[in-house]
Formats: C-alpha cells, sequence, structure tokens
C-alpha cells in the first residue's frame, strides 16, 4: 500500500487519521511503518490493535497517568480497537524503568485490588464498547519452563544492558535480579500473544516497546510499531507528575479540590495540559494557542476553562459549573466560608517562594511547634487554597492572597512582600 495508489477520500483520511495519532507525541518508531499500518486500515476498513499494558502497582490515576489513556481514547474515535492488558502476571515482578534497586514484588491480592480500582478510572475516558481488557496472566501464566528458556534465548545479555535503569545499577556495581530481565520479555510477549499493531508508552518505556518489536519479529509475526509520549511536568512544573511529590491532580479528587489545584498549573505549561490530558481537538488547540499567543486570551482565563474541563470530564458538567462558582467567590473575589469573617483573619507578611509548610504554620501562629504542625497536617486538617496536604515534609509555593487554613476555624490570607 502507498500515497500514490490511494483514491482522494482515503488519502484524505489518511491524512487526518495520522495528523490525530502525532499529535503530541514524542517519538513513532518507525514513523513509516505507522503510516503504512494507517493506509493498509482505511483502505481494507481493518480497525488497528493499539495496546497499553498497565501494571496495577498503585490504586489511584493522576493526570499524569491519563496522558496516554487521551491517546488511545483519539485512537478509539478514529475506529481502532484498543487492548488494554492488565499486568496481573507482570504486576508481580513490578517494572524495573528507572529503579535503582530491586521492586517489591506485588501479592496476588495487591494487583486484584489494584486492577479493579484501574479499570474503574480508566473507563471515565476510555469508551468500554471499544477496549478489549485482557490479564496477560491468560497466556504468560500457562507458559512451561521451556517456554521461558526459549523466551529468554531471543534476547542477550548485553542487549539487556542497553537499558539506563540496568547499565547505571551494573555499573554502579548494584544488585540486578534474573527476574527483572524478564519483565520486557513479558511485556513483549503480550504484543506476540494479542497480534498488537501499535503499542503505547511514557518516554522511560522506549526499551520495553521496542522489545515488543523484537519478539513479534523472532516469532514471525508483523512488528508493531512504538509511541512514546511525553511524561508531564507537575504543578511544580519541574519534576513528572507524582504522588509521591504532591504535584498531582488526581482524577478522583474533588471537584472543588481539582478545580484549586488546576489553578496552580504554571502559565508556561497550559497549553501542554491542554494538548496531552482533555479531549480539545487540533483546531480548538491551534485556536487556543493563537489566542493566548497574541493576548486575546489571558492566561487565567485559559485556566480557569483548563480547571473547567478536567473536572466536567471526571465529575460532570454540573459539578464543573459548581466547582468554578466557588472558586471565584472564595479565591478571586477573596471571600471565604460563610461562618468565617474577614475581619477575623490575619494578614500575615512573608517572602514569596517555596516554604516548609511546617514552617509556614508556625509563622501563621497555626501551631506553636513543628511537632503540632506536623500533627495538623497529618491529621488532614490543613489546606491551601483549599487544597489538602497530608504530607509533612511538603514544601509549598506562596503566592499573594494564597488562603491558609488549619482546622474549621484558623484561616490567613498571605500577602507577600
Amino acid at each position: 500500500m502507498n500515497w500514490e495508489k490511494l483514491m482522494p477520500d482515503q488519502k484524505e483520511e489518511v491524512e487526518r487519521q495520522l495528523a490525530v495519532i502525532k499529535r503530541g507525541t514524542v517519538d513513532i518508531l518507525p514513523e513509516e511503518e505507522l503510516e503504512r499500518k494507517v493506509i493498509r486500515s482505511v483502505v481494507q476498513g481493518r480497525p488497528l490493535k493499539v495496546k497499553l499494558g498497565l501494571d496495577p502497582s498503585a490504586p489511584d490515576i493522576h493526570v499524569g497517568h491519563t496522558v496516554v489513556l487521551h491517546k488511545l481514547r483519539q485512537f478509539q474515535e478514529l475506529g481502532h480497537e484498543v487492548q488494554l492488558i492488565i499486568g496481573d502476571f507482570t504486576g508481580r515482578i513490578g517494572d524495573p524503568t528507572g529503579k535503582s534497586e530491586t521492586r517489591r514484588q506485588l501479592t496476588e491480592e495487591d494487583v486484584k485490588r489494584n486492577a479493579e480500582t484501574y479499570q474503574k478510572q480508566v473507563f471515565k475516558i476510555l469508551s468500554p464498547d471499544k477496549t478489549k481488557v485482557y490479564y496477560n496472566s491468560e497466556w504468560l501464566g500457562p507458559m512451561t519452563f521451556a517456554d521461558v528458556i526459549g523466551l529468554g534465548s531471543k534476547v542477550t545479555v548485553a542487549r539487556m544492558l542497553e537499558r539506563d535503569d540496568f547499565s547505571k545499577r551494573y555499573a554502579g556495581g548494584l544488585p540486578i535480579s534474573i527476574h527483572e530481565f524478564f519483565y520486557p520479555l513479558m511485556q513483549g510477549m503480550d504484543s506476540v500473544s494479542l497480534e498488537t499493531d501499535i503499542e503505547l508508552g511514557g518516554t522511560d518505556q522506549t526499551f520495553n516497546l521496542m522489545m515488543g518489536r523484537t519478539l513479534q519479529k523472532e516469532y514471525g509475526a508483523e512488528p508493531q510499531v512504538a509511541i512514546t509520549l511525553p511524561l508531564l511536568e507537575g504543578l511544580d512544573g519541574i519534576q513528572k507528575m507524582s504522588k509521591s511529590l504532591g504535584n498531582y491532580i488526581g482524577i478522583d479528587d474533588t471537584p472543588n479540590e481539582m478545580f484549586g489545584k488546576t489553578m496552580s498549573v504554571p502559565d508556561e505549561l497550559m497549553v501542554k495540559y491542554y494538548e496531552l490530558a482533555t479531549d480539545m481537538t487540533n483546531e480548538e488547540l491551534e485556536v487556543l494557542s493563537e489566542d493566548l499567543s497574541g493576548g486575546s486570551l489571558h492566561p487565567r482565563d485559559a485556566k480557569m476553562s483548563l480547571a473547567a474541563a478536567f473536572v466536567r470530564m471526571y465529575h460532570g458538567r454540573e459539578a464543573a459549573e459548581a466547582a468554578r462558582r466557588h472558586f471565584v467567590t472564595v479565591f478571586q473575589q477573596r471571600a471565604l466560608p460563610e461562618e468565617i469573617e474577614l475581619r477575623d483573619i490575619p494578614e500575615d507578611e512573608l517572602q514569596g517562594g517555596a516554604i516548609r509548610l511546617v514552617r509556614l504554620l508556625t509563622l501563621l501562629g497555626f501551631a506553636v511547634s513543628n511537632s503540632e504542625a506536623r500533627r495538623s497536617i497529618q491529621q488532614g486538617a490543613v489546606k491551601l487554597n483549599e487544597v489538602k496536604i497530608e504530607d509533612p515534609n511538603a514544601d509549598v509555593t506562596v503566592r499573594d492572597g494564597d488562603i491558609v487554613q488549619a482546622g474549621k476555624r484558623k484561616f490567613a490570607k498571605l500577602r507577600i512582600v
């Protein structure tokens, strides 16, 4: 199949699909094979099989995780079939990607519990009717030891040590367990078993995705195309979004919390969030970017729309409107809950920038000691701009007008000097 043999309407459809598929991607490996697969799909009317593997190592999904899910949703809207792999077998080993030490192996109960939560959350984005869910224990579990030996013979140790994390651990004299080498092999076997056409993953998954191509070739199948997507920076604008770093927007956050967190997204990342984590079309994204760069759209207003879009996607339109009204009332108009009077709130002078939350509470007089401040945080009594913070070691970035709350009666509106 090639461009020259396409009818005009087919060529237009191929170009449309490629524009959607390529949006927001980092690498398409190899890109010419993607074009051939899309052309064949359009001409033959056969949907492509697009795979995402999920190891249920944690129960909750944040907006950073949804980048790849939104790309899958785009494939669904183009008429293709999504293969969602729940790594109940690989999850017992744990993906060694980016790890400086061997990961703790999950129990079967851990995997089952987390997998149930994952499915509930991913279908807030994916269409269940266009998604086929698989558990890779279906084909990995029945493999005999002879099968495993045969699989291991397909790839050399030298090839495994091309992985950055493995090579660093090896060079540093840190242990690498043999079973960790089997993780990318098992992920590749998922693609072999399901005859996958395209596999998606973050940029940190490139080695694993390419292993799928390698094994498909070894087993005589057409190799998949690997598409990598960027890792989304968190609310600090620096490190990738992570619950452990506290810079995340959880898709199960309350509407008000989700809206408030989104309003903290750095201006320079706003278009990236729209592009990677919303259902905005290419045409709408182009208009948004032009309006922002041309000055006809204020970044604050664009961020309000982004916050509303997130709440709408995960909680519905009514919740989005209610969260918007709440934010305008509490933060833009600097009003506070009805039972709190403004004259009761001190305006404390602080130096702007990052500060340890424990230190902030003691400066405000909300705690007489660091230990009392830590207890308040751990009990879930502390909020910054309506966003609850439960990490007693957290650093926060304070801005003029921010509202700090500790318990039901302690409020402070900050005035930064």
